[in-house]
């Protein structure tokens, strides 16, 4: 099956998608915040949505993709990059892998475009959850820190 085979080529080339969207992050004028951060920061977080993609596509993965974008939603607030930055990252990841797969070369019929779209509709949702749970984890340790700036200003 086609987009099995997808996925583990993603999963197989992790490192090579992790290195090209970290210098895109570093370098990229929607991220300057992105630039302060370490590589390794960078690094390890996308290489662990690229390496372990099929967990992540799977149906089981909500519980999964909730906890970790929560985690970052989190860590980008108290890092004071904008919303807009760490929404923006995301899209790139998933823009990086698409455009992995296209490049690809393993289309060879209209059952293997077939599956590409469904592969396609998997990272979609992915994508939609991871950024629906980091932007509501943001927001509510934003408001947590604006509630607490108020309560200690009083």
């Amino acid at each position: 099956m086609l987009s099995g085979r997808l996925v583990q080529m993603v999963e197989d080339h992790a490192e090579q998608l992790t290195q090209s969207l970290t210098i895109d992050l570093k370098q990229n004028a929607r991220t300057p915040e992105y630039h302060k951060l370490p590589d390794s920061e960078i690094h390890d977080r996308v290489f662990k949505v690229y390496r372990d993609l099929g967990e992540w596509l799977g149906s089981e993965g909500e519980i999964q993709v909730e906890a970790h974008h929560t985690r970052l939603g989190k860590r980008r607030a108290d890092e004071g990059i904008p919303l807009s930055q760490v929404l923006y990252a995301l899209i790139r990841t998933k823009k990086h892998l698409i455009a992995y797969v296209r490049r690809s070369g393993v289309f060879d019929s209209a059952m293997d475009l077939y599956q590409f779209q469904e592969f396609r509709r998997l990272v979609d949702n992915f994508f939609d959850k991871a950024i629906y749970y980091t932007a509501r984890a943001y927001e509510h340790e934003a408001a947590s820190r604006s509630t607490s700036s108020a309560a200690m200003a009083n």
